[in-house]
């Protein structure tokens, strides 16, 4: 068997410089796997797996680190797609500050996991202070409220959806499901988010027995926010159905139009019916850094929950997020002791075990990035950073809307700009499609049954004059198109 020195991290001479060696080789490897401002080969999937599938996963004598090494910079890093490139906008997938890589090194290395203060005794103290920090950037008050890290906006919204339906089911009714269960009113209970709202409420109402069904999506006005006249209807109908409405999800940033609904009047409406009233901030919680455009997001403070993923405008490495709760009380339906691992006695010592405020276990210190990067641009770094893509929206919005060849519905109002040619949809699929082998990355959806193109304008490099060439090659990809070449 190899010797331990040769496989893990110790405290050896040998063993550091091992791994110096070969953490500054892949980075050397991953720094000359371009040289241009593509994003992407242009490879197609079938080349690709077909190249893919010569690669012996797992062969009966190991290569060695620097032959593997070299297999996969050979076979797989030149088609990575480089989320850092300026020509890359499909997606709420943006590029890492570079700072954050360097934080990546510290998490992985320590491989600290954030289940119990032993696993993780600095690491939860940062995500501590650091949560509090939030809270108070937010405007919870951090003697009442409290949160926790998660995988993803997916994970914050059902770990908020999760508490509201306990809540709303023990002051309602008197019913404690986290023992018990669903009660038996389970299939009335409804909650009400916009048509365009992200998928993982209807996700998560699944994952709660509560069914699709248990989703109302309500319509949207020119602007692609929710319609309050409209959901005040459909409240009042479904309640007069006997229905029992429990939660309001208000989407502060919708995926395709980074569209924000009025928080304000949610608030109202969900104090008139009884809901809990949640803001999905997954992307829009990024603007709170904002100078400019802070007002943009209305007072997420007016929310009962809010989640917040620095994966999207905070620039941090996928995956960093987290759910933050007004009242403190609301984590406690994932709180749960295990002899082993979260003992009562060490907590009344002051042993803080974030496990019990998390659907998660085995963690990640995610909250090191934050840390390292907020540390490192301050407030008004962030600020710069976030107006530079809120106005680089804007200004393309202007241009589309000054070119006849173009559509462009919706005015942004954080850093997402859909828009589609005239020429019609078959052109626009086609386009997208040939700027993506050309390694310029769109993204594509629909809008009142039309195909539509989406810049989502993540990357602060990226500038007016870089927009206005993607107009131009828009634009000049579809006369090609048209002329059938």
């Amino acid at each position: 068997m190899e010797h331990a020195e040769t496989t893990v991290l110790t405290a050896s001479k040998e063993s550091r410089e091992r791994a110096e060696r070969e953490l500054s080789a892949a980075w050397r490897a991953v720094m000359a796997s371009y040289s241009d401002e593509s994003a992407f080969s242009g490879i197609d999937p079938v080349a690709l797996r077909e190249e893919m599938s010569g690669i012996n996963v797992l062969p009966d004598e190991g290569l060695g680190y620097d032959q593997a090494l070299s297999l996969i910079s050979k076979e797989v890093l030149p088609h990575m797609l480089r989320t850092w490139s300026t020509s890359y906008m499909p997606h709420l997938h943006s590029p890492a500050l570079t700072e954050s890589l360097a934080a990546e090194l510290i998490i992985s290395t320590y491989n600290n996991s954030m289940d119990s203060w032993d696993q993780s005794p600095a690491a939860t103290e940062v995500e501590l202070i650091v949560v509090r920090k939030l809270l108070e950037l937010f405007g919870y008050d951090p003697a009442k409220a409290d949160g926790v890290f998660t995988s993803g906006g997916s994970q914050s919204n059902l770990s908020a959806i999760v508490a509201a339906r306990d809540a709303w089911c023990m002051r309602k009714l008197g019913w404690d499901v986290k023992k018990k269960g669903n009660p038996g009113c389970y299939k009335r209970l409804r909650l009400y988010t916009s048509e365009i709202s992200h998928f993982s409420m209807e996700k998560s109402c699944h994952m709660l027995g509560l069914g699709y069904d248990a989703v109302v999506k309500l319509p949207v006005d020119s602007q692609a926010r929710i319609d309050i006249g409209r959901a005040r209807q459909q409240l009042e109908a479904d309640r007069q159905a006997g229905l029992l409405p429990f939660c309001i999800v208000a989407t502060v940033g919708t995926t395709d139009f980074g569209s924000v609904d009025d928080i304000a009047a949610l608030r109202d409406l969900a104090d008139e019916y009884g809901c809990h009233l949640h803001a999905d901030a997954a992307y829009g919680s990024g603007a709170i850094m904002s100078r400019a455009y802070r007002d943009r997001i209305g007072d997420l403070s007016l929310a009962d929950s809010i989640t917040v993923d620095f994966h999207k405008m905070f620039l941090l490495p996928i995956s960093c997020s987290a759910i933050l709760v007004k009242d403190a009380s609301l984590l406690g339906c994932f709180e749960l002791h295990a002899d082993y691992l979260n003992r009562e006695e060490d907590e009344e010592d002051g042993y803080v075990n974030l496990v019990g405020k998390s659907m998660q276990t085995t963690r990640r210190a995610d909250a090191i990035k934050v840390l390292l990067s907020f540390l490192t641009r301050g407030r008004d770094g962030y600020a710069r950073i976030i107006d530079h893509v809120i106005s680089n929206a804007g200004h393309l919005y202007a241009v589309l809307s000054a070119d006849d060849s173009f559509i462009c519905p919706v005015k942004p109002t954080l850093s997402s700009v859909v828009f589609a040619l005239k020429a019609g949809d078959e052109v626009n699929k086609a386009v997208r499609r040939r700027l993506l082998a050309k390694g310029t990355v769109l993204g594509q959806t629909v809008m009142d049954g039309r195909v539509m193109l989406k810049a989502t304008l993540l990357n602060p490099a990226l500038d007016e004059a870089g927009l206005d060439r993607l107009v131009a090659l828009v634009k000049a990809e579809g006369d090609l198109v048209t002329k059938g070449r």
